[in-house]
């Protein structure tokens, strides 16, 4: 069987945490930042843990991560 190739642009924005979860950005973090508060841009500093809905495809588009 072939090797499966990595989703490039996925493997950019995902990485594996310790116990195998995978830790993402948040969105929102961008532009029109005057109208949100410190506690909110704050919050959206931080990673976030991947939710389990979506780690299945997340798999697949990085099979060796």
């Amino acid at each position: 069987m072939p090797k499966m190739k990595t989703t490039k642009a996925a493997a950019k924005r995902f990485k594996k945490t310790g116990t195998g979860l995978l830790k993402r950005n948040k969105a929102y973090k961008s532009h029109i930042l005057t109208k949100k508060s410190q506690k909110r841009k704050r919050n959206l500093r931080k990673a976030a843990i991947t939710d389990a809905t979506n780690v299945k495809n997340m798999k697949k588009i990085l099979p060796y991560i």
